[in-house]
């Protein structure tokens, strides 16, 4: 009887091992470091003991194709001619096909390594995993590769999405459960919803994709294109008042640093007027017409863009002369050569580029959910001229970001003066010290605060466009606020020489960082 029975129990086990339930089949590979080997070798060993969803574990005909969908959004096409390879004897009709789907967290990508070996993943902070699922493919027992006719993969999506490649998960060499995502034997294609790799091989695979932050409804777009044309038009209104201000200004106080103001609100009463005019004017003009005009208007608008960006510069230079080399400096015609520098440079580069013919209209592609066709148009530079990508990239984000970088340590500076002057004042008294304190704080952050918008810091801020749909209202409020911004300013060096009767004597620290501030 024992006989039997040990002879029952050593057929009844394997049996039970061999069909283990598909389900688990992923949670103990997990366990092993090299998990993908594990899951690729006993999935097709498995059993489905109750149907599953995003699982297809199922008998195809070798002599047809095949075609199943674990999800909505994946879909596998497997050619005859693969399949008939897998199957090898002409006897064997009917191949195993396994198509699910994987989070994408359970691949772990390898470290950068310097070797001889190429790591072929691109971009590995930037790109992102379609739907963060990876779709897994196997076909048979064997591995399969240099097909002939390749496997055909569709990733549909409805997400806003850049630059999709089809990859597969390539294990390192280094047998440490990591791997890197490759896209040897597999080409890409996009029909607008859906991504389509052809693959000549079985495998896990996945597309990888940049986020596309875009407004994502007609509404958002509505509001911030109101809150453009609005800040514009009350930075006009608030430029030509500073103007007014710094004029009246320097004729009671001939002072270089109003000077440098004056200067850059000229070149941002320019820059709205001409962003203005040139977003009215273009609804003007039929489809496909340009005219010279608007090339006229995108001039005028880089002209202003890049005259804007440099006198902010040379506000961050005059600021260095007046901290780093205080008053032992004098330069014979220093406002007129900072004009040459000012107006002269943005002059130049215009020129150049309407003689390129660079000008024209320019035509933005809008990413809606609703409506993909939706564009913008304004009159900047030609969409139509070959290099308008690398003179936009030069002259519109190289140039502004180095100054807003220069600019940045410049305020700095301030800052760690004011820490200075400060750490160096006493005063007697305790109460009638902290009282102090309050007010010397509130003024040492104004004055950063006006220092920040006089450098055009606010501009830094276009790297939260690309995070969220808060960063590009945050952005486009600043920014189209500018002339408001100059207008307070312009406030405060108005109500600086009354308060400095009552400062100097009391807080001379605080006498000399207003002075350092505003004077020349």
């Amino acid at each position: 009887m024992r006989i039997p029975l040990c002879l029952l129990t050593l057929v009844w086990f394997p049996s039970i091992q061999a069909g283990e339930d598909c389900r688990h089949v992923l949670g103990r590979c997990l366990s092993k470091e090299m998990w993908t080997r594990c899951y690729e070798s006993e999935i097709t060993s498995c059993s489905v003991k109750r149907r599953s969803l995003n699982f297809i574990h199922l008998m195809v005909n070798s002599s047809q194709e095949a075609e199943e969908s674990p999800t909505p959004q994946h879909t596998v096409h497997i050619p005859s001619t693969c399949l008939q390879r897998i199957s090898g004897d002409a006897s064997q009709k009917e191949v195993l096909l396994v198509a699910t789907v994987i989070n994408s967290t359970l691949f772990k990508l390898s470290p950068p390594r310097i070797g001889r070996r190429r790591v072929i993943l691109e971009k590995p902070i930037i790109k992102q995993v379609l739907g963060g699922l990876v779709l897994a493919v196997r076909a048979g027992n064997q591995s399969v590769r240099n097909l002939s006719q390749p496997v055909r993969l569709t990733f549909r999506h409805n997400r806003q999405v850049e630059s999709g490649t089809c990859v597969f998960w390539q294990e390192s060499h280094f047998n440490d459960g990591t791997g890197v995502w490759s896209t040897d034997g597999c080409e890409t294609s996009e029909t607008g919803s859906e991504y389509i790799c052809s693959c000549n091989h079985l495998s896990f695979f996945a597309v990888l994709v940049n986020p596309a932050l875009s407004v994502q409804s007609k509404r958002s777009a509505v509001i911030l294109s109101n809150i453009t044309y609005i800040g514009s038009a009350l930075s006009i209104f608030f430029t030509i008042i500073s103007l007014i201000i710094y004029i009246c200004l320097q004729r009671q106080r001939p002072e270089k640093a109003i000077g440098v103001h004056l200067q850059l609100s000229v070149a941002l009463l320019c820059l709205h007027l001409s962003f203005l005019l040139g977003s009215f004017w273009v609804w003007q003009l039929k489809e496909g017409e340009e005219g010279w005009v608007c090339g006229g208007l995108g001039l005028f608008l880089h002209w202003s863009l890049l005259a804007t960006v440099c006198w902010m510069a040379l506000e961050g230079f005059h600021l260095y002369l007046l901290l780093v080399r205080v008053f032992n400096i004098y330069v014979r015609r220093y406002l007129l050569k900072l004009s040459l520098v000012g107006w002269g440079i943005p002059t130049l580069i215009a020129g150049v580029c309407g003689i390129s013919g660079v000008y024209g209209k320019y035509t933005l592609k809008i990413i809606d959910a609703t409506n993909p066709n939706t564009t913008s148009q304004i009159c900047w530079m030609s969409s139509q001229f070959p290099q308008m990508p690398l003179v936009s990239y030069v002259t519109t984000m190289a140039f502004p970001c180095l100054v807003i970088l220069c600019n940045f340590c410049m305020l700095g500076l301030v800052v760690f003066k004011l820490w200075r002057l400060r750490a160096g004042g006493g005063s007697s008294g305790w109460k009638k010290m902290h009282r102090e304190k309050g007010i010397r704080l509130w003024k040492d952050c104004a004055t950063v605060l006006g220092l920040s918008c006089v450098l055009g810091l606010p501009w830094g801020l276009a790297g939260t466009t690309y995070i969220s749909l808060s960063g590009i209202y945050l952005f486009t409020i600043l920014n189209s606020l500018q002339g408001l911004f100059m207008f307070l300013w312009s406030v405060a060096l108005t109500c600086k020489p009354r308060t400095d009767d009552n400062s100097s004597s009391k807080d001379p620290s605080s006498q000399k960082v207003m002075t350092t501030s505003f004077n020349n």
